[in-house]
């Protein structure tokens, strides 16, 4: 599985990078713009990400307007349905109104901070990726 994590924070950068590399390559960013840019140059190379793990609060692009770009580049592409990548918004924000705005943006799982290891993993199971 290839993995892409978009985490400005280093201490959780550093957590969700020795958790997901357990599952396949993990490519990370800071920033939701060079997640957009690294999930652009993975389909150029024919080297698609299966999920995108982005944080919500980054700089430069937070993870809303990268889940855009991300979902907007698909459709330019015509890339949809199963052939979509999955996207996990993990985040600190548990608000209602996040996670609405989230799953109405294109997000495929939610998940809050701190991370829930076994619940994590059991998203990944359900999308087919472990």
């Amino acid at each position: 599985m290839k993995i892409l994590l978009a985490e400005d924070d280093f201490v959780t950068r550093k957590f969700m990078m020795n958790f997901l590399s357990k599952y396949g390559e993990c490519d990370v960013t800071v920033d939701g713009m060079e997640a957009v840019d690294a999930f652009m140059m993975a389909l150029e190379e024919g080297n698609p990400y299966d999920v995108v793990v982005l944080d919500i609060m980054m700089p430069v692009m937070d993870g809303y307007q990268a889940l855009m770009g991300i979902r907007n580049i698909e459709k330019e592409r015509n890339i949809t349905g199963n052939d979509a990548v999955k996207v996990i918004m993990a985040t600190a924000l548990n608000e209602e109104k996040n996670v609405k705005m989230a799953f109405d943006l294109g997000c495929t799982i939610y998940s809050g901070k701190p991370i829930d290891q076994a619940r994590f993993e059991q998203g990944l199971k359900k999308l087919g990726l472990i």
